[in-house]
């Protein structure tokens, strides 16, 4: 499969999860793939993992470190605004800094993203951001992650509106409980909060999709790749619900 040869495509949090995967199926495709992150040894194992993929530190929340990175990089065709984080609390205990953590990396950090892609993408290009299903729906006890994934697909179908005459597609994929680190992470939570054993936690989530499993990081990859192969110039502006009819 070589279809994006000659491609040049950025992906933010490519070091674990969703944006690892999609890192080495799109270099698997031909293109030439950088990953962005904080920390370099998760991105350095993914990148390990095909001689196409390359890693830059970066923080997306930092203003000047998007705007140093994408200086550096120059051109390029498909950008992700994959980088994310996730945290819970009940609304009532939700700290500020709690709720300007959740902003600044999910809603922010794709700002920044796009802002600094949207100057280097060449005609032709695809810019996506990974959302959620809190971009399309509410869940209890994480309001400030779902406030970030809404402000997410609003500024997709903003963007959108901005570009519609330009050979440019831009579109949020949203995801259900996907089985990632982060996953992990909140099954731990659940766990530590509840006392329910991780198995419990695990069929909690896994409740939410009607299919009754947990999405898969490659089902999102192939979303995303299709949207930047052939014949999908007129979906844009769209939020892709990834999650087995949950939404």
């Amino acid at each position: 499969m070589d279809r994006l040869i000659g491609k040049r495509v950025v992906i933010t949090g490519g070091g674990s999860g969703i944006g690892a995967d999609m890192a080495l199926a799109f270099a698997e495709a031909g293109a030439d793939v950088t990953i962005i992150g904080r920390r370099r040894e998760p991105l350095e194992t993914t990148a390990c993992r095909h001689p196409a993929i390359a890693c830059e530190i970066a923080d997306v929340t930092r203003e000047a470190d998007m705007v140093a990175l994408f200086e550096r990089l120059g051109e390029v065709d498909i950008v992700i605004a994959n980088a994310g984080a996730a945290d819970s609390a009940p609304l009532a205990r939700t700290g500020l800094d709690q709720w300007q953590r959740m902003l600044d990396v999910n809603l922010t950090g794709v700002f920044l993203t796009l802002r600094e892609g949207l100057k280097r993408v060449r005609d032709g290009g695809r810019l996506i951001a990974v959302a959620s299903t809190a971009g399309l729906k509410g869940y209890a006890y994480v309001a400030p992650y779902c406030a970030a994934k809404h402000g997410v697909v609003g500024l997709v179908r903003a963007l959108a509106q901005e570009v519609a005459e330009r050979n440019i597609t831009v579109n949020a994929l949203c995801p259900g409980f996907t089985e990632t680190p982060l996953l992990e992470a909140s099954v731990a939570t659940i766990v530590a909060k509840t006392g329910q054993s991780p198995a419990q936690a695990r069929a909690h989530l896994q409740s939410t999709n009607p299919s009754g499993r947990l999405i898969q990081p490659a089902e999102v990859t192939a979303t995303a790749l299709w949207l930047c192969g052939p014949h999908s110039g007129a979906i844009h502006g769209q939020a892709i619900s990834i999650s087995g009819g949950e939404t």
